[in-house]
């Protein structure tokens, strides 16, 4: 077991695969390590065969976060409030909680007091991001248009009154409007004054 805890601690997160590699056991007995694990609180269990050492979890910051975030749901990009707090559009943030984008399906995963959220978008609305300090990230002007796109739809509640519009770049945000409906294109248009 030492041998494994020196091996995972400094994994952001691994697999059952993983935890065989490292302590030297089969499948089957890394299987059940890790669920003995769990249940000692050693191992937390984000989903099916990703866990995360609980001691790293309690000091893992956004950076962390961002980085699981994109390995839970793959493809997918943090997006939204939470990459509009990342840059300073906003303050109203709720701790705790990552939103992001992807193709695949929308989805919710919730792991000591944290939240993973997944917005579906179809294929033409998924771009306007960048790998930055490992994770991958929409810029500003994608992320408010992701998160307008959805409050389009109903499916995201936001608070225009809370964003600092006037640090976004208006050109960028005229070009990434393409692809959007023209509910999307109006309302960006009438809160940015463009």
């Amino acid at each position: 077991m030492k041998t494994q805890r020196t091996d995972l601690r400094n994994r952001l997160f691994f697999t059952v695969q993983d935890v065989a590699a490292a302590a030297g056991i089969t499948l089957s007995s890394a299987h059940v390590l890790c669920s003995r694990s769990v249940r000692r609180g050693a191992f937390m269990r984000i989903k099916k065969n990703f866990y995360v050492l609980e001691r790293n979890w309690e000091r893992f910051g956004n950076r962390e976060f961002f980085q699981i975030c994109n390995f839970l749901q793959v493809p997918s990009y943090v997006s939204c409030t939470t990459a509009l707090e990342f840059y300073g559009i906003t303050t109203q943030v709720q701790r705790g909680w990552f939103e992001n984008i992807t193709t695949r399906r929308t989805a919710k995963m919730e792991a000591s007091g944290v939240v993973f959220l997944y917005h579906k978008v179809q294929p033409r609305h998924y771009f306007g991001f960048m790998k930055q300090d490992g994770f991958f990230i929409a810029g500003p002007e994608k992320a408010l248009l992701d998160a307008a796109y959805l409050h389009s739809l109903g499916r995201y509640p936001l608070d225009w009154s809370s964003l600092s519009l006037d640090a976004l770049d208006k050109q960028k945000l005229i070009t990434m409007m393409g692809p959007f409906p023209s509910q999307v294109k109006n309302r960006i248009g009438k809160e940015c004054r463009i």
